[in-house]
């Protein structure tokens, strides 16, 4: 079975942005299913992680239990990242969670990118600025960015429809990729490192045991 999580930056609950992204979990679920696949969606609220991801940023190091959160990410298929605008561009608890990611947790994941926005003039922040951001981590994203309006949920107009035709291509976009690819493993940073008691042990010429 395979995982996705969903990264919302949205402050508030309820939030339009959380509306979003678990619209978009449930096309992409849906999708997945019709290509006889299945998955398990978890949904993470980046600001009930913000002390937690600021406190790693100025340590330097993860508490044991954001440690789990971080490796829920880079263990993940698929994830799903969607955030209010603010200014044109991504909230800062992306900026902030990003940064505190490892540099390749995110290479060659597939990342559906998705924003709610007070205008539908700020749409195109998603290419602009939420794209370049993920590209730059190597993560692939979907073709299709899902960006909603304050008039995008009015119920039974043109516009929901459009939005809804816009979440049905990006989560099949997702569930496509998702669905060709083997299970994810969680980043391991310490994967390549080298193995210190054999390079001792021959360099001594001797058995050799790290203490515990």
């Amino acid at each position: 079975m395979k995982r996705l999580v969903v990264l919302s930056a949205g402050l508030r609950q309820p939030s339009s942005t959380r509306l979003l992204a678990d619209r978009i979990a449930e096309a992409t679920l849906r999708e997945l299913e019709d290509l006889g696949g299945k998955a398990e969606v978890e949904t993470l609220e980046l600001r009930e992680h913000a002390r937690e991801a600021l406190n790693h940023l100025l340590v330097g190091f993860p508490s044991p239990e954001f440690t789990e959160v971080l490796d829920r990410v880079s263990g993940a298929d698929a994830l799903i990242l969607v955030t209010p605008t603010f200014g044109a561009t991504y909230s800062s608890l992306v900026k902030l969670f990003v940064d505190v990611l490892d540099e390749e947790a995110l290479t060659g994941k597939p990342v559906l990118i998705a924003a709610s926005g007070g205008t539908g003039r700020h749409s195109l922040m998603l290419d602009h600025a939420v794209r370049p951001m993920l590209t730059y981590l190597h993560a692939v994203v979907m073709p299709t960015g899902v960006f909603a309006a304050p008039e995008d949920w009015g119920s039974g107009n043109t516009a929901e429809g459009n939005l809804r035709q816009r979440i049905d291509r990006a989560a099949g976009e997702l569930a496509a990729e998702v669905s060709r690819r083997a299970p994810a493993k969680a980043f391991d940073p310490f994967a390549d490192a080298p193995d210190f008691d054999a390079l001792i042990a021959r360099n001594l010429g001797e058995p050799f045991t790290s203490a515990k």
